[in-house]
């Protein structure tokens, strides 16, 4: 019988089983969950012939390497990056061929963030909540990768794409993230309205799946105290008491009881999740209350 596994050669800084996510439990206090990149992820599986849902593996950064213990097909999307078989360069943004036991290397991003890793068959680890997805905040789905580790892959369903390299967007010089300010812009002076959506922020290295983190000017509250905590969804921003803007992603936290100044549209998040940090974010306005 075919063994159908990868074992993981190299883990990588932080490389995660990511699929579509687990929508529909905030009420339970669980995230949504899923690939940042979700059009990255999706792209990957149609060049190997998986459903939109499939699980892939996700990277940040410095990539990972895995041994399928069967022929697969592979892509990577996302995050450009070099791409090795056993050593030898392979096509990124397309499918390639991977023999049993030889080593896909998925190096480190040349430009963007993450990089996302599709097999023939998709990442079959066991599904929580309907997800296979990691979370890093409530500790759901498998755990991070890890060197040594065995992943199960499930059962080719179709042929991969015939294409020679998929175009992809490439990873943002400058994030322009469109909000829609509210519900709590109230919380905030009307100069500090002003400077979020004139001003030009940096990310900061300190952001995660969790949310992204900003540098750049403090945003003055117009109100003292903190609010009871709040339903919060994806693309939130919420301004912590340093004033700085954080905009929830993937894993983000269901409550929080810092105001929420403005929402970032769902289109916009994919490129968040590319953006290196120091790169330029502005947030525009594209409806007001």
């Amino acid at each position: 019988m075919t063994d159908r596994a990868l074992a993981v050669v190299r883990a990588g800084g932080l490389t995660t089983v990511q699929d579509q996510g687990r929508p529909g439990h905030a009420h339970l206090g669980v995230p949504r969950s899923g690939a940042l990149d979700a059009p990255a992820a999706a792209l990957a599986n149609r060049l190997v012939g998986n459903p939109p849902g499939a699980a892939v593996l996700e990277t940040t950064l410095n990539g990972c390497a895995v041994r399928p213990r069967s022929t697969v097909t592979v892509a990577v999307a996302g995050a450009p990056c070099r791409v090795t078989v056993d050593a030898r360069p392979v096509a990124w943004g397309a499918p390639v061929r991977v023999p049993a036991g030889a080593v896909l290397d998925v190096g480190a991003a040349v430009r963007g963030v993450r990089s996302y890793v599709a097999v023939s068959g998709g990442i079959a680890v066991e599904p929580v909540l309907g997800s296979r997805s990691t979370d890093l905040l409530s500790g759901l789905g498998p755990p991070p990768l890890t060197d040594g580790a065995v992943l199960s892959l499930g059962r080719v369903v179709g042929p991969h794409a015939r294409v020679d390299v998929a175009p992809q967007p490439a990873p943002p010089a400058e994030l322009v993230l469109r909000v829609t300010l509210g519900p709590r812009d109230d919380w905030f002076t009307p100069d500090a309205v002003r400077t979020f959506t004139s001003r030009t922020y940096r990310v900061s290295a300190a952001g995660n799946r969790i949310g992204l983190r900003t540098e750049g000017p403090s945003l003055e509250r117009a109100r003292a105290g903190e609010l009871p905590s709040e339903g919060v969804v994806l693309g939130a921003v919420q301004v912590p008491p340093d004033g700085r803007p954080v905009v929830f992603l993937a894993d983000h936290p269901t409550t929080g009881g810092y105001p929420v100044l403005a929402v970032v549209r769902a289109a916009d998040l994919p490129a968040a999740a590319q953006a290196v940090p120091g790169t330029p974010v502005r947030f525009v306005a594209v409806r007001r209350r």
